[in-house]
């Protein structure tokens, strides 16, 4: 199959598997291709959750387009980063319009493309898969059958040890040991499907309201699926950043000397990237930049009790951090995903959200030193040379319909400005 077209050159593919491993063949062309190409900056990009490979191509390639007109005279390579990461094919292509009739048309049941998804992303699982999508078309009133859907739901996306992924699970010590599995499957799964219902539907939270009308679980039954599926893919993003990108970037410093790298990761891309730095081996200083374009892990991530803490350390410059209040995704779905802690099954809104609050949403939190300005000031004026840096991005990352919002609204040339800015590349 031929390469997708690639709005920039010189670029290069690297392709991981789900435990980290990377495909020799593109890791060679990339290795031997830098030295040759004179390349001194590169700007290694991650997709993240829901995507696939002709997805995320179009997305770096729409990302990076404008780029050489932005350093005309700058010697840029470019890299895609292709994890395994499925995509629910109900859901907008990561930046494109959400057309207003894919919006009315959010379904219970499992379309074809997406059980198929499901088969190619979890292997071994038809049996289960099957069922699931059975639950999920005929919608039984019994309890035990909702029931049945969890379990279902939690095998499917169990990992078996001693793989790598049951390490990758946490973003902070308050989430437990690594691989604790989230509060979404740890009560009765009507609860949680009900909890996923309300925020879908917007309806009031409060049992006393006049007009409070409880939801049907199976309403949110196919977000628990969602969420749970979106659980493992987290996992995958911390393997391959460790395992994968992180030990390759080593590589790339002993080969290439001089070469400066900036990271730079949408969604789960942004932990992906950010667990890289922990893979970097000891004394590597080659990574000058950090970006995270709506990045859907903890916002407490790089805190003292966070699993990255002091990771922002391992660049020779910024880690930005991109935000927005438009981005539905992380500020409704994230949270209720996330949260472990079962004595946090009150709260709502903005306490729901200070707790498991994702950097995409409000930010870097509860690391001293970091700095804030709007996007504007970000692009006017030089960025601080390290540290952690929140830029509020909402005056870009603005379009999308629901359930995400504005989370891969992210293709802007402002943003990769903000990049270029963040690497000192001119």
């Amino acid at each position: 199959m031929a390469d997708p077209v690639m709005s920039v050159t010189p670029y290069w593919e690297l392709t991981f598997d789900a435990d980290g491993d990377v495909d020799g063949g593109r890791r060679d062309r990339l290795l031997t291709g830098v030295g040759r190409s004179g390349v001194r900056d590169l700007i290694v990009f991650s997709h993240g959750w829901n995507s696939d490979r002709s997805g995320a191509t179009r997305l770096y390639s729409r990302f990076f387009a404008p780029i050489p007109a932005l350093a005309p005279a700058a010697r840029i390579g470019y890299v895609g980063v292709v994890w395994p990461s499925m995509r629910f094919s109900d859901e907008p292509i990561p930046d494109l319009p959400r057309s207003a009739a894919a919006a009315a048309t959010r379904r219970p049941a499992l379309d074809a493309d997406t059980r198929h998804a499901l088969l190619e992303t979890f292997p071994g699982r038809a049996t289960v898969v099957d069922r699931i999508a059975r639950l999920l078309e005929q919608r039984p009133p019994e309890e035990a059958e909702l029931e049945e859907f969890g379990r279902l739901v939690r095998l499917l996306v169990d990992v078996v040890p001693p793989g790598p992924q049951a390490l990758f699970g946490a973003d902070t010590l308050a989430e437990g040991v690594p691989q604790d599995d989230p509060e979404m499957f740890a009560g009765p799964t009507a609860v949680t499907c009900e909890e996923f219902a309300r925020a879908l539907s917007g309806l009031d939270s409060a049992p006393g309201a006049a007009e409070f009308t409880p939801p049907n679980p199976w309403d949110g039954a196919h977000e628990l699926l969602r969420q749970a599926t979106y659980y493992a893919m987290k996992r995958r993003a911390g393997t391959v950043g460790e395992r994968g990108l992180g030990p390759l970037v080593g590589r790339l410093a002993a080969v290439a000397p001089g070469l400066r790298v900036h990271l730079v990761g949408h969604s789960f891309g942004g932990r992906l990237v950010s667990f890289a730095l922990r893979g970097l081996p000891d004394g590597v200083r080659t990574v000058k930049s950090v970006t995270l374009l709506q990045g859907a892990f903890s916002h407490h991530a790089f805190a003292p009790r966070g699993v990255l803490h002091g990771q922002q350390n391992r660049i020779d410059g910024p880690l930005v951090c991109c935000y927005s209040r438009f981005d539905q995704a992380l500020s409704t779905m994230y949270p209720l995903a996330s949260r472990m802690a079962g004595d946090d099954r009150g709260l709502v809104g903005e306490m729901l959200s200070a707790r498991w609050g994702a950097l995409g949403h409000d930010g870097v939190q509860s690391v001293p030193g970091t700095r804030a300005c709007a996007l504007a000031d970000a692009l006017s004026g030089p960025l601080p040379e390290s540290g952690c840096v929140n830029v509020d991005a909402a005056a870009v990352v603005r379009r999308g319909g629901a359930p995400a919002g504005a989370h891969s609204d992210i293709a802007h040339p402002e943003l990769a400005r903000l990049v270029l800015a963040a690497g000192r590349i001119r």
